[in-house]
């Protein structure tokens, strides 16, 4: 399964839940970051925000049938148990769907969540170019298929009084809370493979390398992560020595001070290799070249949270009269989501 955001699939899926929503009572909103949000009322809803779950349509390049749309998919069953038992509502109650949580089509993840969280400028959101060196922007893709929503994109023009994000994450353990992803480029100079000798070169590639690996092994020793998901190289010639080259660097660790110590002793520490100096082991192997230089630029950051205590008890009672107290465990989980960007405006 591969639907990324804002494409003709992703399209397909929005027209679906739109549909599905309006023939369950619900009222669909969708704002200026194309976050759709379907609210059934309830019989106060003057008086109270909606109740939402949900999470996103968007997947991974490969995430499965399940990823993201999950959370969509219940939040749809319950409003349906709803509608067909007649049942009414206190207050309103819904489920959304946000624009780009993965992150995986334009490179900040939570970006529509953010936006309507008040965290990052619909400007900035707006001019994301696609991953790849693709060259169609966010808001270029909303107006294409229809959802560049009339409404701000903002927790004051749709606000949320509880907001439940379930989905489905790949992985064999789930670990860690908070993250920072960077995007960092090595500059080095091009030459010709067969008449540059290694003394003489200033490989961005190999310098790239040597920074990936630094960042697994600074990140082990401090029981955090550091992944590498993107890397692109200049010119691209099986017989040119790289003179630019760019990684995506994703950090995880389950406190801040971890997360911000690991970011600082990278950014320190990958100056230095680059120019040649041996860091950790870097650069004591092999022929010495000509130095390179990094830069970085910070794409997304997210802090670790705890969520309310309240809503966690919520799900926990629930899942006990379901299940059983056996079958019960509390998790701390290291993948991004929407609950992230409104967690500090709702429950």
């Amino acid at each position: 399964m591969s639907r990324l955001a804002l494409t003709d699939s992703d399209k397909d899926a929005r027209d679906w839940f739109v549909h599905t929503a309006k023939s369950l009572g619900c009222h669909v909103r969708v704002d200026a970051m194309g976050n759709i949000f379907a609210v059934r009322p309830g019989r106060r809803s003057s008086e109270f925000p909606p109740t939402c779950a949900g999470s996103h349509l968007d997947t991974q390049p490969k995430g499965g049938r399940y990823d993201g749309i999950l959370g969509v998919c219940a939040g749809l069953e319950m409003l349906k148990v709803l509608h067909e038992e007649n049942i009414e509502t206190e207050f309103p109650i819904g489920v959304v769907n946000w624009t780009n949580e993965e992150g995986a089509r334009f490179p900040i993840s939570m970006v529509a969540s953010g936006v309507w969280a008040g965290e990052i400028s619909l400007e900035r959101a707006h001019n994301l170019k696609e991953v790849g060196n693709g060259r169609r922007t966010m808001k270029q893709e909303l107006d294409r298929i229809g959802y560049l929503g009339p409404m701000d994109a903002s927790y004051q023009a749709m606000p949320l009084g509880v907001d439940y994000h379930h989905c489905v994450v790949f992985g064999r353990l789930l670990t860690g809370t908070g993250s920072l992803r960077t995007a960092y480029s090595v500059y080095g100079q091009e030459c010709h493979t067969g008449t540059t000798d290694f003394a003489n070169r200033s490989d961005a590639l190999l310098t790239a390398a040597k920074l990936i690996l630094h960042s697994h092994n600074m990140a082990a020793r401090k029981n955090a992560l550091a992944s590498t998901g993107i890397f692109r190289v200049e010119p691209g010639s099986t017989n040119t020595v790289p003179g630019r080259a760019q990684f995506s660097l994703d950090i995880r660790a389950g406190d801040d001070d971890t997360l911000m110590d690991l970011e600082e002793q990278l950014k320190r520490d990958f100056h230095k290799i680059a120019e040649g100096t041996s860091i950790d082991g870097m650069n004591d192997s092999g022929i010495p070249g000509r130095p390179c230089s990094a830069e970085w630029t910070l794409d997304a950051p997210s802090s670790a949270v705890r969520f309310d205590r309240d809503c966690i008890e919520c799900v926990r009672q629930s899942a006990e009269r379901l299940l059983g107290q056996s079958l019960l465990q509390d998790m701390i989980s290291g993948a991004g989501g929407h609950s992230l960007e409104p967690k500090s405006l709702c429950g």
